[in-house]
């Protein structure tokens, strides 16, 4: 048997948030594989069903995302699982939008759901790190995870999810890698960006000094047509 997690925040008030694409994860995983109705255990929202050939439990903690690993760690416990038999999907900032890694094992990076999950179950479990992006400064990182995914964002996270979706059973038998590659082959056959290019944006061309700039917008100097100094020029030029 098999724990998949999703995380994320209990309500509607979360429900659209990018914290809350572990959630939107699960949710996909059981429909697309008719999994049972979700029911209330563990401190969480569960539902059962089988993917590769591998009993699998899907759990959705209700202990707001600061306390995953208490509802995960239970659900573990209960059927003698080690962190081993666990896969969690979340967000992550580090990521590009629309871009997903694998990996097994290594820190929080500042994930509260993640960090939760290590004190309580260790770190030994598959993280499927979902890309919401970065907003840039860190001071923005809260509300861009508690922010709604944005109307264009659709374009991705709905491929994304249906592809996570339909490709679950090769994480469910350990073949992390074929996943990935399917994940971005579904996203490249829909024309979807898929965030492959993690290269700063180029710079902006170079500026002119402030002081070329005010010259620039100097008028042009008059000639004047009579008196000492237009005669002079006049005389200067040749001209009459």
């Amino acid at each position: 048997m098999l724990v998949f997690a999703g995380l994320g925040n209990p309500g509607a008030k979360y429900q659209n948030n990018r914290h809350n694409v572990g959630f939107m994860a699960a949710d996909a995983i059981a429909r697309r594989h008719s999994f049972s109705p979700w029911s209330k255990k563990f401190q969480g929202l569960i539902a059962e069903g089988a993917l590769g050939g591998e009993k699998i439990l899907l759990i959705k903690p209700q202990t707001f995302m600061n306390l995953s690993g208490q509802s995960v760690g239970e659900a573990l416990r209960f059927y003698k699982l080690d962190a081993a038999a666990l896969t969690v999907f979340y967000d992550e900032i580090d990521l590009a939008a629309g871009k997903l890694r694998v990996k097994v094992g290594g820190g929080s990076g500042g994930h509260n759901g993640i960090r939760s999950l290590d004190q309580h179950v260790g770190n030994a479990y598959r993280r499927v790190r979902i890309g919401v992006g970065h907003p840039g400064v860190k001071e923005m990182v809260h509300g861009h995870v508690l922010g709604d995914f944005a109307k264009a964002d659709r374009e991705w996270l709905d491929v994304l999810l249906d592809a996570i979706a339909e490709d679950a059973g090769l994480l469910a038998m350990g073949d992390d890698n074929s996943f990935m590659n399917r994940i971005t082959l579904a996203l490249r056959e829909k024309l979807v960006p898929t965030g492959e290019d993690d290269r700063p944006p180029p710079k902006a061309p170079k500026q002119q000094s402030h002081i070329r700039q005010a010259r620039a917008q100097q008028p042009p100097a008059k000639v004047p047509e009579s008196g000492p100094m237009a005669a002079m020029l006049k005389k200067l030029f040749g001209k009459d």
